[in-house]
Parts: structure tokens; C-alpha cells; sequence
């Protein structure tokens, strides 16, 4: 699963000095479309991404 950030560069920063360990670096998947992940303390992963198309289907309310 992954949780939509504005930033992924900063989310992942913020995560990692709150101890978290990178399980995938920053990749960017196509246009508009950056994902990474961590592993936190206690052995669950994060996922984090930034997705234009996402935000756009949003705006439109579909």
C-alpha cells in the first residue's frame, strides 16, 4: 500500500530521521509518478508515492 505525499524526496527524509531504514529508493515510474519505501521500526513497510493522475482524478471528483 501507498500513501500519497506531496513530496516524496521530503517524506522519505522526514521518515528516515524518525528511524525508519529504506526498503526502496525514491524511483520515478513515469511522468508525474515517484514512489519509495521504508521499513520502520518495527518491521512494517511504507509505501509513499506522488501521482499526478491521481490528484487529477481527484479534482474531478470521478
Amino acid at each position: 500500500m501507498y500513501w500519497h505525499v506531496d513530496d516524496v524526496a521530503a517524506a522519505m527524509e522526514r521518515l528516515l530521521s524518525l528511524g525508519a531504514r529504506e526498503h526502496q529508493a525514491i524511483t520515478e515510474r513515469g511522468t508525474g509518478f515517484v514512489t519509495a519505501a521504508v521499513l520502520d521500526p518495527f518491521g512494517n513497510i511504507l509505501g509513499i508515492m506522488y501521482n499526478q493522475h491521481y490528484l487529477d482524478v481527484l479534482r474531478k471528483g470521478a
